[in-house]
């Protein structure tokens, strides 16, 4: 069910600051100034010292350069980890490191993060020192194999921590204990980026660039990366994390832009000078993470690392492709989860649990994160989706909602039942695990109970939150664009959205299931065009609607140059 609630006001200070009165609203609704929000430069970022062990990490780092040490980069499979590990390398090349290499685990062969078996892999290769990027908090086992074969660990991370820590000889992570950084909500690639300006920091002290004859890198030329991968892990956008989207996207739109993200701007029919963060979120992160779901993530890195356009741009070409083939898997595997859940429902006589989990032994392991993703947002409730790891393990990939904290409802669950599960980690709103298969049905009961108790029936509505009506004046081009542009909108720091009735003047079908739409504003002469992506054909088109009451965003679409006022849907009934 889908519910429409206005947002309130929250008491937040306010100056004038020249906006229109609804951007105004539209900043108490989220409970910010304008006044501080309007000023996104650099030099209002937290600052690097404040995270934990920090200068330790630059200085072990120094230490391999100044001694010409081998260094590898331990990434993970998905898009921060991808834009975290092209940072790393990127920003230690840049530095004059010689020797720096990147390994990222193949999923199914080796399982998430920093193992004993990868960390056997790059040994091969001999180095002093391994620095993970988006992984490695949870690692003790593997930490420790290093530690056996002589080689140093940095983590750096932002994964909530257990109750002990690995071994590392440093660890830099936001949400370790006793760390002082304000923003506990930095993505992977945030913090490596961290990491990098307090190396260059120390390099500069030390006067390493004068004595290796190179011009000192201006970290600005990194944003692009941190950026696209802050986006695309869906951390929260506070104040910190909008700084750095912000100025990754200013440096894009201005032409300061990698090959690699170029090219996949590009293939997703994306303008660089019109980019937006949903762009990243909806039209590059699939593309990259088509690449670690079903094959290799390393060409996903080797994209943001190309310095070539062509090459670039045919490595983009093998991701699109990667991601057609996941959208066709993906399409199949939401069918039968759908069907099943259906026959749960009529076998038992009864509405699903709260918290489901579906299993299906043919599913792919690399595709079961975005199939819970699907379901949890048709079902608004907790989903793990699971598929086969080998022969006695599944798999698991968790995704909430709002007021469910996954990743502490498995540590409550491994707490009652503590050889249930075999291995987990995550976010409040994502998270991994291993179980056994003989132990599944089990699992599904002790997720369903847990989750019942930090959920009930009433939280299963779907509510869209709204900043209210706009008056017939600021349907305009002009406050399309404002809104466009002014913040990075994301993880919980929404987009405007917008309620009102509206007449019905066309509606058709275009496309497959997008409806398009001819609206008429109450109590005016204005017409303005309307779309509807992926409704149900079995109520839409409706041609006895004469009126409709709609939850919309303003938009302005272009066509061969022109620009006109649209509105995007998000939800619409009969009035």
């Amino acid at each position: 069910m889908i519910v429409v609630k206005r947002r309130e006001a929250a008491k937040v200070a306010t100056k004038e600051v020249g906006l229109p009165a609804i951007l105004h609203k539209i900043y108490q609704h989220r409970g910010i100034c304008p006044t501080q929000s309007l000023e996104k430069g650099l030099k209002n970022l937290h600052p690097y010292h404040l995270l934990k062990d920090i200068d330790k990490a630059a200085e072990r780092i120094y230490q391999a350069l100044a001694n010409n040490e081998r260094i590898i980069i331990i990434g993970d499979f998905d898009s921060d980890g991808a834009t975290s590990t092209a940072l790393a390398v990127s920003a230690l090349t840049m530095f004059g490191a010689k020797k720096v290499e990147y390994l990222v685990p193949n999923r199914f062969d080796f399982g998430y993060g920093l193992s004993p078996e990868i960390v056997d892999v790059a040994a091969k290769q001999m180095p002093k020192l391994i620095i993970t990027v988006d992984n490695g908090i949870a690692n003790h086992q593997g930490v420790l194999r290093a530690k056996e074969l002589g080689i140093d660990v940095i983590i750096t991370d932002h994964h909530l921590a257990a109750e002990t820590l690995p071994e590392a000889n440093v660890i830099v992570n936001p949400n370790q204990p006793n760390d002082e950084f304000p923003s506990k909500n930095l993505a992977g690639v945030g913090v490596i980026f961290y990491v990098m300006l307090a190396l260059r920091s120390l390099l500069r002290d030390k006067k390493w660039f004068e004595q290796q004859n190179i011009a000192e890198p201006n970290m600005a030329s990194l944003l692009d990366l941190v950026a696209l991968g802050t986006v695309a892990d869906v951390v929260s956008l506070d104040y910190n994390n909008r700084i750095l989207v912000h100025q990754g996207l200013l440096r894009i739109r201005h032409g300061q832009i990698r090959p690699g993200i170029k090219a996949l701007l590009a293939i997703a029919n994306r303008q660089e000078s019109r980019v937006v963060a949903s762009d990243f979120g909806f039209a590059i992160a699939p593309r990259l993470n088509a690449a670690g779901r079903l094959d290799d993530m390393s060409i996903g890195i080797q994209c943001l690392l190309e310095t070539d356009y062509q090459k670039a741009m045919l490595l983009a070409q093998q991701l699109d492709c990667l991601n057609h083939e996941r959208k066709a898997i993906e399409s199949q595997m939401q069918q039968q989860a759908f069907q099943a859940l259906e026959q749960l429902k009529n076998l038992s006589k009864q509405t699903l649990p709260l918290g489901v989990c579906i299993y299906q032994p043919e599913w792919h392991q690399g595709v079961i994160g975005i199939l819970a993703s699907r379901v949890k947002d048709k079902l608004h409730r907790p989903i793990i989706a699971f598929a086969k790891g080998s022969d006695t393990e599944l798999k698991g990939s968790a995704r909430s909602v709002q007021g469910v904290h996954i990743r502490d409802v498995l540590a409550n669950i491994a707490n009652q039942y503590p050889s249930l599960i075999v291995k987990f980690g995550g976010h409040a709103m994502a998270a991994g695990l291993t179980i056994k298969e003989k132990n599944f049905t089990l699992f599904q009961k002790a997720f369903a109970d847990e989750v019942a108790k930090h959920m009930h029936e009433d939280d299963l509505q779907h509510v869209i939150y709204t900043d209210g009506e706009l008056t017939q004046a600021e349907f305009n081009i002009q406050l399309a664009e404002q809104l466009r542009y002014l913040e990075p909108w994301g993880q919980h720091f929404p987009e405007p959205i917008f309620d009102g009735v509206f007449q019905v003047l066309d509606q058709r079908i275009v496309g497959q299931n997008h409806l398009k739409l001819l609206l008429g504003i109450p109590d005016s002469e204005r017409i303005i065009d309307a779309i509807a992506f992926n409704i149900d054909n079995k109520l839409w088109p409706n041609h006895h609607c004469q009126k409709i009451f709609a939850a919309y965003k303003l938009d302005v679409n272009e066509y061969r140059g022109r620009q006109d006022l649209q509105l995007i849907i998000d939800y619409l009934e009969v009035v």
